[in-house]
């Protein structure tokens, strides 16, 4: 777990003074937008599947590259996708509005 705020301000990730990683982690951040994008549109087109897949692949990524708090707000969106029975868009919705919001403050450096 991370030991960073859960407030507003930047979110920076735990291995942005690893000079091996510097680089990766730019790249991540910069495909953000586009990762969420793909969530919102698996949301709005009810792509409970697709929005489970994008959740796991992100999930994975942002421990990968030290942005814990991002890989725990989108596990938590693929659990809230895997409940089963009817989805809980209300849920749901909320787990994507969290990690987007995550995903906006992440910051390189």
């Amino acid at each position: 777990m991370s030991t960073q705020p859960t407030g507003a301000g930047p979110l920076r990730s735990e291995l942005a003074d690893d000079p091996e990683m510097v680089d990766l982690i730019e790249l991540f951040v910069e495909e953000l937008p586009n990762r969420i994008g793909e969530i919102g549109q698996a949301l709005a087109d009810g792509a409970w599947s697709e929005l489970s897949r994008l959740a796991h692949q992100l999930r994975g990524a942002g421990a990968g590259y030290g942005f814990e708090p991002i890989s725990d707000s989108a596990a938590s969106l693929e659990d809230t996708t895997e409940l089963g029975g009817e989805p809980d868009l209300e849920a749901i919705r909320a787990c994507v509005s969290e990690l987007a919001s995550l995903c906006v403050r992440a910051t390189a450096g």
